[in-house]
């Protein structure tokens, strides 16, 4: 048992790991194993390889994410800034932390941008602060590898400056490695209201975010591109509701990359997103208006006890779409 405490809140981190050996299911030879590290986070291991970090104890940020990503052939798939300084990589939009979830504003406040956001010349605009809530990780109800897959569930309370909690967070995360080699992350997001009512509004930056490594997207012009499931591609991209989408390029002398899939029984499915040419792609089902450019606001009211449900899957993978199968993952992992 072990105490955290972050915004002066006091929250308990149960833990309980079981790691079983088991036959191999796929063609792909590969074993699952899960640490807990003195931080608190939740390394990831596929072959004795680190795989992924579950982050809890960045004191910098004010959310949890997933970083490094290493994916087939030992190639870091997602930008490492502002968590290492790597030559080469563009430094902007310090609170897209490779693979993490934020919301623009849930109750009033923001767990998308943080302080590093608001920064400039090592001042903090106290203005824009004022309004940042965290994202408190309170349990690890689960974490068990067994072969080749792993599954991770995860509590976490979003909390106001002064301590309330206004929402908690279910995430239940499953990890296998495909056929073809692919590494995949299966993440499920329940929101739950914990308030009378709380409303997450219809704006830009909200959502299940990927940043990908800096050399892939299209801004870095080596050949990266983006594509979605309607066939459209690069800025034509942003905006559209589509059951997926897919950046790929040069990544360490390979072509490579990132897929994230939208379930059909996720929230508002298909969901806008709002993706990049430098780098970013987000999930995002709040904004219908701002995103999407519908007519009605997407803003979603919870009152206590009332939740949604948003599931994606992210795909790690060699070559581009075409080549590793996007299309025909997305329909086995929606039917």
């Amino acid at each position: 048992m072990k105490i955290t405490r972050k915004l002066s809140v006091s929250l308990v981190l149960a833990v309980s790991f079981t790691v079983i050996n088991s036959v191999q299911v796929t063609a792909v030879a590969t074993e699952f194993s899960m640490k807990q590290e003195p931080t608190g986070d939740i390394a990831i291991y596929i072959d004795d390889q680190l795989f992924t970090r579950y982050v809890t104890s960045d004191t910098v940020t004010n959310k949890c994410y997933f970083w490094p990503i290493i994916g087939p052939g030992g190639i870091k798939m997602t930008r490492a800034y502002p968590m290492q300084d790597v030559e080469g990589e563009k430094q902007d939009h310090p609170h897209h932390r490779s693979v993490c979830f934020g919301l623009h504003s849930a109750n009033g406040f923001n767990t998308w941008h943080e302080v590093l956001t608001f920064t400039k010349n090592g001042k903090v605009d106290p203005h824009k602060a004022a309004h940042l809530g965290q994202q408190v990780h309170t349990k690890v109800s689960k974490a068990e590898a067994s072969g080749n897959s792993a599954t991770l569930v995860v509590e976490s309370e979003n909390v106001a400056p002064k301590g309330e909690a206004y929402m908690r967070q279910t995430r239940t995360m499953d990890f296998h490695v495909a056929d073809n080699g692919s590494r995949v992350m299966d993440i499920e997001i329940v929101l739950q209201g914990i308030q009378d009512k709380i409303t997450i509004h219809d704006m830009k930056d909200s959502g299940l975010t990927v940043r990908v490594a800096h050399s892939m997207c299209v801004d870095a012009g080596q050949g990266g591109c983006i594509i979605n499931s309607n066939g459209d591609t690069d800025g034509d991209a942003w905006g559209k509701r589509v059951s997926w989408v897919d950046f790929n390029g040069p990544v360490e002398g390979k072509t490579m990359g990132v897929a994230m899939l939208n379930h059909t029984d996720s929230f508002r499915y298909p969901t806008p997103w709002h993706v990049r040419s430098y780098g970013l792609f987000t999930a995002n089902p709040f904004a219908l208006k701002e995103v999407a450019g519908e007519k009605d606001s997407g803003d979603v009211d919870l009152g206590k006890g009332q939740s949604i449900t948003l599931r994606h899957r992210i795909i790690f993978h060699e070559g581009d779409e075409k080549t590793a199968k996007i299309a025909e993952a997305w329909q086995a992992y929606a039917h």
